[in-house]
């Protein structure tokens, strides 16, 4: 486990710490526009969390403040035994190559896949739009377990591709990448997100491995967000958000990033979904 994962970078009382100490409102509403650039480390996967979270969806999705709620999926229910579970599949997704998302794609997605604390798991497709997963022992959990990062949904089940080539239904398109260098995405138009998420038109994950390079880029306007960099450069020239602190700084970023009310702290960067959920002032 990295450092990253370990200090739980973007808690909801770091954001509010971060924000008061550069006088920006915790209030402030997401605006749509701009471009959002990360620099990360190479260890720790960060690069592929942050671009497939930007790319892929889930059926659900467990939010900042740690409530479930839908993504893919418009609704499920269960037998009262928590046995077998049918998801109903929204109808107005389309992956990014304008294919209709169905109930194909995610038994496809789904079907090799272990989920922990089911010992057997097995799908069908109920038409086009609804899907039955069968348990052999009862789990009420199911679907907060099914947002996981793990269990993301792609045309015939194709979520292991390398990035350059991953397709999906979130709220960005790839443009370019290279597996442990780079990242760029550009904001899918009429997303079914549209005015909940995905505020930026495009985002761009960099990884550079010398802390002191990655500060550099941050000092000197190249990327808005930079993991992990060599503090004392920033701490001269100021102006920036750190978290932690500025004694022991895991995060740095620049002022006009803009931070949500509350943040997740399950995994580094916001859960992988910080480049749907931050913004742009």
């Amino acid at each position: 486990m990295t450092r990253i994962d370990r200090r739980a970078l973007f808690t909801s009382g770091a954001a509010a710490a971060l924000l008061a100490a550069t006088g920006t409102s915790l209030a402030a509403s997401p605006r749509p526009g701009g471009t959002l650039r990360l620099a990360l480390p190479r260890d720790g996967g960060l690069l592929d969390l942050v671009a497939r979270g930007a790319v892929l969806d889930c059926l659900t999705e467990i939010a900042p403040d740690g409530l479930l709620r839908a993504e893919l999926a418009s609704s499920w229910h269960s037998r009262s035994d928590a046995r077998i579970w049918q998801f109903d599949l929204r109808q107005d997704v389309v992956f990014h190559d304008g294919s209709p998302l169905q109930a194909a794609d995610v038994v496809a997605s789904l079907v090799d896949l272990v989920v922990p604390g089911v010992e057997q798991l097995s799908m069908v497709a109920l038409g086009a739009h609804q899907v039955e997963f069968h348990l052999s022992h009862p789990n009420p959990h199911l679907p907060y377990l099914l947002a996981g990062a793990g269990y993301a949904i792609a045309p015939q089940g194709a979520v292991d591709l390398p990035l350059a080539q991953l397709i999906g239904t979130g709220c960005y398109q790839v443009d370019r990448a290279q597996e442990g260098r780079h990242f760029r995405a550009t904001k899918v138009a009429a997303h079914y997100k549209e005015g909940q998420a995905g505020w930026v038109d495009s985002l761009e994950v960099i990884v550079i491995s010398d802390p002191a390079v990655r500060a550099e880029a941050l000092r000197d306007g190249f990327v808005d967000v930079t993991a992990l960099p060599q503090p004392e450069a920033l701490l001269a020239r100021g102006g920036f958000l750190y978290h932690p602190s500025a004694e022991d700084m895991a995060l740095a970023a620049r002022s006009d990033v803009g931070i949500p009310r509350v943040v997740a702290q399950h995994n580094a960067l916001d859960d992988g979904r910080i480049g749907e959920r931050w913004w742009r002032l």
